[in-house]
């Protein structure tokens, strides 16, 4: 009975050890959990608490970085205090793939976590470019070329007209020809948005023939109000085979559509090129500049008028006519205007 007795008493014992072992986890267990909490809490706080940069601070971000590289490019611009923490929060989060490259205004004592929450919303500085309407390619292009927020040096050579002049807004880092390309999708996606409403028995049938009408409207007028009424003039005239008599076109074929700089010769109104439509009947070869959207939709829809004719007024705008008695003068009134004015200067 003894050995019994003892044997019942030895596994008491060890069955207490392991009770007792057991306890000691469990309470090993709270005590981690208790510190880690308390870890927790007081890391959360951390990087809710306010920053350390006292004013808004921009900072770049380039694509591809690490998040450790984003990291210290943000400590180094003093918007949080420790890298190597930041870069934890973002390992807590799993954000790790969701931070965005781009240029950043970081606002005055923006927290970490606001930072963080900034950085995968993307929502990076906007700058813009903005081409305005009727200049050449050759013209939009320089003006591309000068922006010192754009990158890299332009490959792309887009053809006269091409472009849709407007304003662009892009982030830094985006390459210069990435913006062409969208101002050639702009006016691609423009066409399809307008072409199918045109007005009916217009003179041309191509979309590429209303470009090159609409960039003649463009340079007629800087007056909104006029652009129905010109292109009005010009379908009527096409309709009735009459030349299109601009002087914009002639100034293109002979510069190009750079600035003359002078007033027009009689030798250049009759001068033989592709482009003086004083001498060749229809449309010219191709657009003499970019028009805006007003333009083209102008052209598509004209104004209703039997008017042919329109000379400058004096105040910057043009007067209409339908004959052609009303419209010599009207050129008379203008050349007194003119003189007028050179006599006054």
């Amino acid at each position: 009975m003894r050995a019994k007795d003892d044997l019942d008493s030895t596994t008491d014992q060890r069955r207490g050890g392991v009770r007792s072992f057991l306890l000691l986890l469990a309470g090993l267990g709270l005590l981690a959990a208790a510190v880690l909490g308390v870890g927790g809490y007081l890391g959360y706080r951390e990087a809710k608490s306010l920053g350390p940069s006292d004013t808004a601070t921009v900072v770049l971000l380039e694509p591809g970085s690490a998040v450790s590289t984003i990291a210290y490019t943000l400590q180094d611009a003093g918007v949080i205090r420790n890298a190597e923490f930041f870069t934890a929060v973002v390992q807590m989060r799993r954000a790790q793939s969701d931070l965005k490259a781009g240029e950043y205004e970081i606002p005055a004592r923006a927290s970490l976590m606001d930072i963080i929450d900034l950085l995968i919303e993307g929502k990076s500085i906007l700058h813009y470019f903005t081409a305005p309407e009727g200049l050449t390619t050759a013209q939009i292009l320089r003006l591309i070329a000068a922006d010192q927020t754009l990158v890299t040096e332009i490959t792309l050579e887009p053809p006269e007209g091409e472009l849709l002049p407007e304003t662009y807004a892009f982030t830094r880092g985006e390459t210069r020809d990435e913006i062409i390309r969208r101002m050639m999708k702009s006016q691609d996606a423009l066409i399809d948005e307008i072409w199918d409403g045109r007005a009916m028995e217009l003179p041309f049938s191509t979309p590429a023939e209303a470009i090159i009408l609409a960039s003649i409207v463009e340079k007629e007028t800087g007056i909104a109000d006029e652009r129905t009424r010109i292109a009005a003039v010009f379908v009527n005239r096409l309709k009735r085979n009459m030349r299109l008599e601009s002087d914009p076109t002639i100034i293109y074929g002979l510069t190009k559509g750079e600035p003359l700089g002078r007033g027009l010769r009689q030798s250049e109104l009759r001068g033989r090129t592709p482009y003086n439509t004083y001498v060749i009947r229809g449309l010219p070869p191709t657009p003499i500049g970019n028009p805006g959207r007003a333009a083209i939709e102008a052209v598509l829809h004209p104004a209703q008028t039997d008017e042919i004719f329109f000379v400058a007024d004096g105040t910057g705008g043009h007067v209409f006519s339908s004959t052609n008695r009303d419209h010599e003068r009207n050129v008379a009134q203008w050349r007194r205007v003119e003189r007028e004015r050179r006599q006054g200067g």
